[in-house]
């Protein structure tokens, strides 16, 4: 089997842009919204240890670009990359936390925040990847 090889600009890119679209989405977008649904106070939120939390949060983001740039190989297009960004957020993930959710009892505002947020960082990273 041939090494593949990519962009890893591309692939650190395209992680950055995951973790700004977080920032984004579970700030002012939906932030509110995202805190409700999970029963998360302002309080639970200054307990947290932010540097771990951003920190890992950028190391899970880059392990996902990674994957999805192993996934679309070096050839993918934009086209392409964006297609299958969108499918792997919205039909893989946002899917599988449908099924989780609906065994743990959360509620469609939950699933939504969250599938969107995943729908949108994937389909945003596989544009990414695709154009570079």
């Amino acid at each position: 089997m041939e090494a593949m090889t990519f962009n890893w600009l591309g692939v650190l890119l395209a992680a950055l842009s995951a973790f700004l679209v977080g920032g984004l989405w579970y700030g002012p977008l939906f932030g509110k919204a995202w805190m409700e649904a999970f029963n998360i106070t302002e309080e639970d939120m200054v307990k947290r240890n932010m540097p771990k939390v951003f920190g890992l949060a950028f190391l899970l983001s880059l392990i996902a670009a990674f994957n999805l740039a192993m996934f679309l190989g070096p050839e993918a297009d934009i086209g392409f990359g964006t297609a299958a960004g969108f499918a792997a957020g919205f039909g893989w993930v946002g899917m599988f936390l449908g099924i989780l959710y609906l065994f743990e009892n959360r509620s469609f505002k939950a699933w939504a925040v969250n599938a969107g947020y995943c729908t949108v960082a994937l389909t945003l990273m596989g544009c990414i990847l695709g154009v570079l």
